[in-house]
């Protein structure tokens, strides 16, 4: 018999460990960072190209590396952090893997360059799939430089695996905002084919939100506060009438660690009930200092999620701290605009006396009377009036309603057959029953039909504003903004460059002519962030799909008669009335079977 088990050569095994640690450019980016970040460098700066596949540049003015240490930093198990198990529960550093840099050099081209402040020459290294081509005296400035070249180069399927460039730049810059805002005090910048994207300089937590995200957050931010035994919390919570419909700046972290707990994020949801608008999320910036033994960070990989000892503590102390924080401040609750008008009972002026409700007595009712006459005879004579009315309401279809032929020929168009509910639905009376309509999803349908014919004939119109205006973005939302722009361009939007991450609306599409543009754009940035586009997809269609959602008639808007007949019959004449773009049902057809079948045959 042959013996079959052996042991890994060092590459191979390194490749299926970076196969854990470096799932893309942004893995190794947040690895050199944090690396960084405990060598105790104050300035920090990441270069990028091609999202992060050609080239990644850290370099840091922190501690540097001997020339024995820089060799060892590439091996596998190799940290400063941790000498014993019972470490893993005292951690308040960043990198402490031990397997990042070893992974890195095993899927890419390596380049560093080190020196501490008391040598008067540093190391180079260069190390090619795990091999080590070369280690030489060379002079630098004090700290560390990582060059990585090639990610992925030997690993062909994969780095087909990996995304578009606007997607990974997106995910570079995620990891990069995570750690400049865990560390206010440090100053970093970040640069994309030799583009500036961010330079943030030292500050405090507020300055550095409002250096990341615009300076319009600067207006949103609600500080908040909280010591106990158990936890001490800081940071920021924004105010619910900013809450956007994506998941956008949502932070938390323990111990200057970015983390993901969707508990936690329930308790500040649940502290703001009330406050914020169905589908609505609310941007907040919360650390948690907590005592690294009460918790463990070492269950998942990428160190994200972490677990409490006392989880249940920690979420009631949040979401009391929240709430304090936004009564603190005086944020009330948003008003209720679906709300019943007849509930609201309005308070009576100071001194005023309730009126004595009256009793009125009808004194020619005569219970024995004939039961024909009176009032009884009077609301029966109603009801049938109102039940003829119902039969002679006639309008009459071309066809039934069958699955075989176009919906267009199913409706009836009569006023009186077409009605709202909920400020959400248009039910339309039909021959064979009822057609139940989403009026948001059954507009998105028509609008993308018509912006897409409008893109493809280059027949977009613009309608010109008599006043331009200016807004402004973040620097990360103008990467993106770039990338959208000759789409956007396409449909409508006059827009130009103003200098310092802001942008001149000089017209929109004529289908959002009284709609606030400002809303609208950040909405489709926000929305293209967090829209997973493989390469190769067709823009165009991506972004003409979430225009027709930000254009579209919102549930809960009044619409009427007229309004609501012509949404039905565009919807009709779509070649698919059935879904809208996103896949989702755009109406119901209830037969007068069903019907029967649920009420009752008369």
């Amino acid at each position: 018999m042959i013996d079959i088990i052996q042991l890994l050569p060092d590459s191979v095994a390194n490749q299926i460990a970076a196969g854990e640690v470096i799932q893309r450019p942004a893995s190794a980016v947040k690895e050199l960072l944090e690396n960084a970040i405990d060598a105790g460098a104050d300035n920090i700066l990441l270069h990028i190209k091609d999202a992060g596949k050609t080239m990644i540049h850290v370099i840091d003015n922190g501690s540097g590396m001997s020339v024995t240490d820089a060799r060892m930093s590439f091996e596998r198990h190799a940290t400063s952090k941790i000498k014993q198990a019972a470490d893993l529960f005292n951690i308040r550093t960043m990198g402490f893997r031990g397997e990042a840099l070893a992974s890195i050099a095993a899927i890419a081209q390596v380049e560093m360059k080190s020196r501490r402040e008391e040598d008067e020459v540093g190391t180079q290294l260069v190390i090619e799939g795990s091999e080590v081509l070369s280690q030489e005296p060379c002079s630098c400035p004090k700290g560390t430089s990582f060059s990585i070249k090639n990610l992925f180069y030997n690993i062909p399927a994969r780095r087909n695996f990996l995304k578009s460039d606007s997607v990974e730049t997106r995910h570079v810059i995620d990891e990069f905002q995570r750690v400049a805002l865990a560390y206010p005090n440090l100053a970093f910048s970040m640069y994309q084919n030799d583009n500036e994207v961010f330079r943030l300089p030292k500050g405090n937590l507020r300055q550095r939100i409002v250096n990341i995200f615009g300076n319009n957050y600067n207006e949103r931010l609600v500080p908040m506060a909280e010591e106990t035994n158990l936890i001490n919390l800081n940071g920021f919570i924004g105010k619910p009438e900013f809450a956007k419909r994506t998941r956008g700046e949502q932070f938390f972290f323990v111990n200057n660690r970015f983390i993901r707990d969707a508990y936690l994020n329930h308790a500040v949801i649940n502290a703001m009930e009330g406050m914020l608008l169905p589908g609505s999320f609310p941007s907040y910036f919360i650390f948690i200092d907590v005592d690294p033994q009460r918790i463990d960070i070492n269950i998942h990989p990428t160190k994200t999620e972490i677990k409490f000892d006392d989880d249940r503590s920690v979420y009631a102390i949040l979401k009391a701290a929240v709430k304090r924080s936004l009564g603190q401040y005086s944020i009330m609750p948003t008003l209720d605009f679906d709300q019943e008008a007849s509930l609201n009972i309005p308070a009576l002026p100071r001194g005023t006396m309730p009126a004595r409700p009256g009793i009125t007595v009808n004194t020619d009712y005569n219970p024995f009377d004939n039961p024909q006459q009176g009032q009884s005879n009077k609301s029966a004579h109603n009801w049938q009036q109102l039940y003829q009315g119902m039969q002679n309401d006639t309008g009459t279809l071309d066809a039934p309603i069958q699955q075989s032929l176009h919906p267009k020929d199913e409706l009836q168009q009569q006023h009186s057959r077409i009605f709202q509910v909920g400020g959400k639905y248009i039910v339309a009376a039909v021959r064979n029953g009822l057609a139940v309509i989403d009026q948001h999803s059954a507009h998105k349908r028509i609008l993308f039909d018509q912006l897409l014919e409008e893109v493809q004939n280059r027949k977009a119109l613009s309608q010109k504003k008599l006043f331009p205006r200016t807004i402004e973005v973040s620097p990360s939302d103008k990467v993106v903004l770039d990338e959208l722009l000759p789409h956007l361009e396409a449909h409508g939007f006059d827009m130009s460059e103003f200098g310092n991450n802001a942008y001149i609306i000089h017209g929109v599409p004529v289908e959002m002519e009284k709609m606030d543009e400002e809303k609208v754009i950040e909405s489709l940035i926000d929305k293209y962030k967090h829209n997973d586009t493989k390469p190769g997809a067709d823009i165009s269609l991506v972004i003409t799909r979430m225009l027709a959602g930000q254009i579209a008639v919102r549930k809960g808007i009044t619409l009427t008669p007229p309004e609501m007949i012509n949404i039905v019959e565009k919807l009709f004449a779509c070649e698919n009335p059935y879904l809208d773009p996103d896949g989702n049902n755009t109406l119901l057809m209830l037969p007068t079977e069903e019907l029967e079948s649920k009420i009752g045959k008369s």
